[in-house]
């Protein structure tokens, strides 16, 4: 695997990790000393990588502001949704003209009110394989049996005029096993309503990048960042990986 290939790597004497056949090799220490952009042919160790787990390389980044940072823990997001279930969903907006609305009090000494708004599309219902819902008042558990069933899962909460998107430290969109992320301070969240624009179209897609777009949401980028620090004994070289 990956992580026992950079291993490995590290115990070579001599590595060769830039391709250029055409070129001679160059010492690190002439590359540190000569002007961005320039292609080079080199031989050196690879000392240190960071950071030492795969899985801590994927980062969410903001092409707008530039922003790289953590993905958020799953359990963040359970305590997001616990917080938001403390309020019972408003009937109030149940049942409007772009969405049905179903409604079921859970039979645990809790008794959670939840609501769950499916988007209609040419006054219908889709196959639960195209369909968009919303949900309020659900636990992490539910939200994942619902994505296994349905496109898109929105989660939301009440207030006394509208419903909205939650904190967006929270997915604002998951689809699948995907969860989708928003720019904190690039986004400018417009009304759930929105989503009646894309309801509306011939043959709703519900991909996220739209979906993002109608909500005013900057919509975050999985990327993979990692960083080498290559010796040849004459100079060391730190060197950046940044891929989508």
């Amino acid at each position: 695997d990956f992580e026992s290939d950079l291993e490995r790597y590290q115990q070579l004497p001599v590595t060769v990790l830039t391709d250029h056949q055409d070129l001679s090799n160059t010492e690190l220490k002439t590359i540190m000393n000569s002007t961005a952009p320039q292609e080079y042919r080199i031989r050196a160790k690879l000392r240190t990588y960071k950071p030492q787990k795969l899985h801590q390389s994927v980062k969410l980044y903001c092409s707008k502001c530039k922003s790289l940072q953590e993905v958020p823990d799953v359990h963040d997001f359970h305590l997001i949704l616990k917080d938001s279930a403390a309020t019972a969903p408003n009937p109030e907006l149940h049942d409007t003209s772009w969405y049905d609305s179903v409604t079921w009090t859970t039979q645990d000494q809790k008794q959670r009110k939840i609501a769950i708004h499916f988007v209609r599309h040419d006054e219908m219902l889709q196959q639960p394989e195209d369909t968009l819902l919303m949900i309020e008042g659900g636990t992490l558990k539910e939200v994942w049996k619902l994505t296994k069933r349905f496109k898109c899962v929105i989660p939301v909460k009440s207030t006394q005029d509208d419903l909205e998107l939650l904190d967006l430290s929270a997915p604002f969109l998951l689809q699948g096993s995907v969860k989708y992320y928003g720019c904190k301070q690039c986004s400018a969240p417009k009304p759930l309503k929105s989503l009646s624009s894309i309801a509306s179209e011939e043959q709703p897609s519900w991909e996220p990048t739209e979906i993002a777009q109608v909500l005013g949401i900057e919509l975050l980028q999985y990327v993979f960042v990692m960083k080498f620090t290559l010796v040849d004994g004459k100079g060391a070289l730190n060197a950046y990986l940044f891929d989508y």
